[in-house]
């Protein structure tokens, strides 16, 4: 080969190297990835129940602990630590009159505390009165036996017809239903369920009543047996309207005395 043919390869060998490093980079750009950034939650503690609160309960520090919660939750009524951080020192002692599921949050409408406050006195409502009436131990005057706390009931009496037994009837004993749809506040002394319990059997039912009908329930023990039956839970859902029961009995049932003994009679 020429050294002419020589120096002109030679030139174009050193162009082709200057125009291949002239050249730009073709590598592929990195992806960057933009993670999401979770929303910031502005939270506050509510106190809710540490176990299952039933009626009756009297409150300590286990049954209670603070629970995380928005503060944009929609309930309302809740103990919230911002606003009472002492909520549960001051609430120690206080009787539960509305049963707490476990972690549910506390409100203070079920709750009640005061020097005085016993425990059947939390259960009446304002303006009503407890009234105990006997019932046969057995069930016998009770549906049974399966009467419970907050069921309704009708309340009935039985007592001897005198003017029928001196006419010589063999059966001298009439039955009339003194008042319905009662709350029954206690059985016995049980005024709850625990353990699985569905059966409370106790000789006296404590009934929530206004004071005329406590004034009727009173009288009536005296003048006869009272006996207890039980409503269906659909009435109560359902609210179901009723007329008032007949006072027409109770307006004409003269209640003698004599000599201490009681009897009930009816003018024709």
């Amino acid at each position: 080969m020429k050294k002419a043919q020589i120096a002109v390869l030679g030139v174009a060998l050193a162009a082709g190297a200057g125009a291949y490093l002239l050249m730009p980079s073709q590598q592929p750009q990195p992806v960057q990835v933009v993670k999401p950034v979770a929303p910031v939650v502005d939270n506050d503690d509510v106190l809710v129940a540490a176990v299952p609160l039933d009626y009756g309960k009297v409150l300590d520090e286990t049954m209670m602990h603070w629970q995380s919660w928005p503060k944009s939750s929609p309930i309302q009524g809740v103990i919230r630590k911002s606003a009472e951080p002492n909520a549960i020192q001051d609430l120690k002692g206080s009787i539960v009159r509305g049963g707490f599921l476990a972690e549910e949050p506390m409100r203070k409408e079920r709750l009640v505390k005061g020097p005085t406050a016993g425990l059947m006195a939390t259960l009446v409502a304002q303006g009503k009165r407890a009234v105990a009436i006997n019932i046969d131990a057995s069930g016998a005057t009770s549906a049974g036996g399966f009467v419970l706390p907050n069921d309704r009931v009708d309340v009935l009496r039985t007592y001897r017809d005198e003017d029928a037994a001196k006419a010589g009837q063999p059966d001298a004993f009439v039955t009339e239903t003194l008042l319905r749809n009662v709350k029954v506040l206690a059985v016995g002394q049980n005024v709850q369920t625990e353990n699985g319990k569905t059966v409370i059997i106790g000789s006296n039912a404590t009934l929530e009543l206004d004071p005329k009908q406590a004034e009727t329930i009173t009288l009536a023990q005296r003048t006869g047996q009272l006996s207890l039956t039980l409503r269906s839970l659909l009435d109560t859902v359902a609210k179901v309207e009723e007329p008032a029961p007949d006072s027409k009995v109770d307006d004409k049932t003269i209640t003698i005395i004599r000599y201490g003994v009681t009897t009930s009679a009816r003018p024709k």
